[in-house]
């Protein structure tokens, strides 16, 4: 994944690279990160209300190394706001042809690419999802993580992770909380959604995104970016992910907590 802060492209052979991805993946997703700064103009310009958002929570499960990141694997659960609780096992980037066949064919599973200013990336994941509140009970300690996860999960799950790396070993990295709102702004006839992530240490992470299928990709990219543009909003800024803010944020957290304490 690529990311630069001053107009970013991509070059011809990461063009040719990335539409070859999105001729054989499920949907194509495309982000946006907003600074930090033009946060407040950018939710007033686009007419977001933050009452009309859903709450979530959202756990990562890893070593205090980040072993499984270092691998590609990544692995989180959510508590979603009237909506149940659901579990991930991704992994990227893949290239859709390389992957069994059994897999790709499995209804759970699917292969998105994320495409963002400067940058692209190719994953495969699969999804469980729960009705009762498991997660809470996972996190907090009284059943053991695994059974957050479902057969196939665990069996991909052993296919990518480093050796000796069980899912019952792995810490709880979170929660973060993320206040999600699925609007359609005057003018643009799609649906965006906005991501609004709150770190511990009081840092938060913006992100919008619109998903399409493959075939349409380029058509929204460029509908999407004339109609943020219009609205200035800021596309040359550098990309931030989510996910691996978190990961490192409660990754160094976990170290600390199991480094033995001195005597000074």
């Amino acid at each position: 994944m690529t990311a630069t802060a001053e107009r970013p492209n991509l070059s011809d052979t990461q063009l040719q690279e990335m539409l070859g991805l999105i001729k054989e993946a499920d949907s194509v997703e495309l982000k946006l990160t907003v600074p930090d700064q033009h946060q407040r103009s950018t939710v007033s310009g686009l007419g977001m209300d933050a009452l009309d958002a859903q709450i979530r929570q959202v756990f990562f499960f890893d070593t205090p190394d980040l072993a499984l990141d270092n691998a590609g694997l990544v692995v989180r659960a959510r508590r979603i706001q009237g909506k149940g609780n659901d579990s991930v096992v991704k992994l990227r980037p893949v290239v859709p042809t390389e992957l069994p066949g059994k897999v790709r064919r499995d209804p759970s599973f699917g292969v998105e690419v994320d495409a963002m200013p400067g940058g692209f990336v190719c994953s495969g994941s699969f999804k469980n999802a729960w009705t009762t509140d498991t997660v809470k009970d996972t996190v907090a300690g009284n059943r053991p993580l695994r059974k957050l996860f479902s057969k196939e999960q665990r069996a991909f799950y052993a296919t990518h992770a480093p050796e000796g790396v069980e899912l019952d070993e792995l810490s709880v990295l979170g929660p973060i909380v993320v206040l999600k709102l699925k609007f359609s702004p005057e003018g643009y006839d799609r649906r965006l959604v906005a991501e609004l992530w709150f770190y511990p240490d009081g840092s938060r992470i913006l992100e919008l995104s619109t998903k399409c299928m493959p075939n349409e990709a380029f058509d929204v990219a460029a509908t999407t970016r004339a109609f943020l543009t219009s609205h200035g909003v800021d596309l040359s800024a550098e990309q931030k992910t989510k996910t691996r803010t978190a990961l490192e944020f409660f990754a160094g957290h976990a170290k600390q907590a199991e480094e033995p304490a001195t005597v000074g």
